[in-house]
């Protein structure tokens, strides 16, 4: 285990103490829209996508009454697009009946939704309710595994390691640091060691400097 997780996560928190999601979204709706969307995609190309769309339907009912067909013709840019779509749909209908149209705060009710799993509802959590989740996708799975925070092998090992590693007082704005620094500076194919802010203190075996 990297024994300079204090060191990263301070660096990380002098560079940028209030990071945020690259997603865009106008109310915790939206929010949840752009997260079910961005699953195997860019945050860049689900913005293009619902830019739009959130113009003319930013809550449930207004995205039940859009119709499924519609929502389609907004996000057909989108990978797995039929599928989000039909996601985006029944728990838009869930959130009417069950929840009045509200987001419910609550981690079971979030993943009782279709189409959100925990990473979903970890994100939901963290962004709009300011809670210190840790939402595991490809760029925190494969940077904590570089820099040694975690072994884990799956995403909820890997989720559960840095909650225990990390600092408490880190762990909410964690998830964002990670995803942003696995996103344009350790990128997959090729990092950009020259310019890494932590490059002390990481011993990967394809570090170039």
């Amino acid at each position: 285990m990297n024994k300079n997780i204090l060191s990263i996560m301070q660096l990380f928190d002098a560079i940028d103490p209030d990071p945020k999601t690259e997603l865009e979204y106008k109310n915790a709706y939206t929010l949840l829209v752009a997260v079910v969307l961005s699953a195997q995609s860019t945050d860049k190309g689900v913005n293009k996508a619902t830019k739009s769309l959130f113009e003319i339907a930013d809550t449930p009912q207004k995205m039940l009454d859009l119709g499924i067909d519609k929502l389609k013709e907004h996000i057909k840019t989108i990978g797995l697009y039929n599928n989000k779509a039909k996601h985006i749909m029944a728990l838009s209908s869930e959130l009417v009946s069950k929840f009045n149209g509200d987001i419910p705060s609550s981690r079971a009710d979030l993943e009782n939704l279709p189409g959100v799993g925990r990473k979903t509802a970890n994100v939901i959590l963290n962004v709009w309710f300011n809670q210190p989740t840790l939402a595991v996708d490809t760029h925190v799975f494969r940077i904590a595994h570089r820099l040694d925070l975690s072994d884990g092998k799956t995403p909820r090992e890997v989720e559960d390691d840095l909650v225990k590693v990390l600092p408490a007082k880190y762990i909410k704005n964690a998830n964002h640091w990670l995803v942003l620094f696995g996103r344009h500076t350790c990128k997959a194919i090729k990092p950009d060691c020259k310019n890494c802010p932590i490059s002390d203190y990481c011993y990967a075996k394809d570090k170039t400097i």
